[in-house]
């Protein structure tokens, strides 16, 4: 099987495209032939290597819309994106694409398509959304698309008709978590204790964690309760400085692998970013979402929005966000029967495994290509 990935930008458009990419590695071996399209100085550029697998980077530039200048100059980025694909099909020659977001997914897709309307090619494609608001990337492609994978049951009313439920998959570590005992042991937490874990991401999300010290130097944090506090990268030393680890439990800058945080969590404060809810949703962990809100289209209040509207989450704007209103909803929420409402609920979004349906739809759509 020949499959060819798109995705970039963020670790939300990489890390499933990745996750789907090793599934496949792991059922067909050396079978599978699998690549990646992504731009030479995003984030993909270093994942997808890592990850094993060869990148073809082409050319792309955001979607701009109102300013004549920016406009002209995305299209000429991506009009020479799209021949830089056309090469890359030619030499790849998928049977499907998988194009899992980020503004790169463009110039290949319309190139793919360009090559089926002249019946120079039959490969399908598939987007695969973990927004609850699609950007505009998916919303322009969506028309000329096989099929759209999603994390939420209900799809965007664009995607009718071609919108499948799939959830979205996770990093292979993530799928079954460590002994709660032995990740506690390892990250130096006290075992009979729940944990709040609070993360903002690599680099941090500095009203998070204002919020999270002073509502602990306040003494707001329930009784019982300890926290496991990933400041960011670049919040580190600011953090550390303002709230030793005796106040609070353990301050790490960043987890690469945060399957023991996951594994010793019992309520979690993030971000509302596509990775996290995808991984939240999977883990089956009750969460307190607080949506960055510059993120493009606010789509991270749609997706904190979504599970809210479930009972599946608590959403709090980042603006509302201080010492008094985290201490409150931590009163309120960090009760046992709050956190059993907040499971049964996000329990209602999780598919059975992501993963295995993705794969399933892949050999479906591959299925239907008329033999060569």
């Amino acid at each position: 099987m020949r499959i060819l990935f798109a995705g970039g930008g963020t670790g939300g458009h990489i890390y499933p495209a990745i996750a789907i990419a090793d599934a496949l590695r792991e059922r067909d071996g050396a079978d599978a032939r699998i690549a990646f399209v992504g731009t030479a100085d995003r984030l993909e550029a270093r994942l997808v290597p890592q990850a094993g697998y060869p990148l073809h980077r082409i050319t792309a530039r955001p979607l701009q819309r109102g300013r004549l200048f920016a406009l002209l100059g995305a299209a000429f980025a991506n009009g020479w994106g799209v021949l830089q694909s056309l090469s890359v099909l030619r030499r790849e020659r998928p049977e499907a694409i998988v194009a899992t977001g980020g503004y790169v997914c463009f110039p290949l897709v319309v190139a793919a398509r360009g090559l089926r309307a002249l019946r120079f090619s039959q490969t399908k494609i598939a987007l695969l959304e973990p927004n609850a608001r699609p950007g505009l990337t998916n919303r322009l492609l969506a028309p000329f698309v096989d099929e759209i994978w999603g994390a939420l049951p209900q799809g965007d009313p664009r995607f009718r008709g071609r919108y499948v439920h799939t959830g979205v998959p996770i990093r292979s570590t993530l799928r079954a978590l460590p002994p709660r005992a032995a990740a506690k042991a390892r990250l130096g937490l006290d075992p009979q204790r729940r944990t709040l874990l609070a993360m903002g991401g690599s680099q941090g999300a500095r009203s998070l964690n204002d919020a999270l010290v002073g509502a602990i130097a306040a003494g707001k944090l329930p009784a019982g309760w300890q926290v496991l506090h990933l400041t960011g990268e670049r919040e580190f030393e600011r953090v550390r400085a303002r709230l030793p680890g005796s106040q609070g439990g353990g301050i790490r800058p960043y987890l690469d692998d945060p399957a023991d945080a996951f594994a010793a969590a019992d309520l979690v404060l993030a971000r509302a970013g596509a990775s996290t809810l995808a991984e939240l949703i999977a883990l089956g962990l009750p969460a307190i979402l607080v949506p960055y809100p510059h993120a493009a289209e606010d789509h991270q209040s749609e997706n904190a929005r979504a599970l809210e509207a479930a009972g599946a989450a608590v959403t709090i704007a980042d603006d509302r966000l201080d010492a008094e209103s985290l201490g409150a909803l931590l009163a309120q929420h960090c009760e046992p029967a709050a956190l059993e409402r907040l499971r049964a609920a996000i329990a209602t979004f999780r598919t059975p495994d992501p993963t295995a349906l993705i794969l399933a739809r892949i050999a479906a759509l591959v299925g239907r290509n008329t033999p060569k």
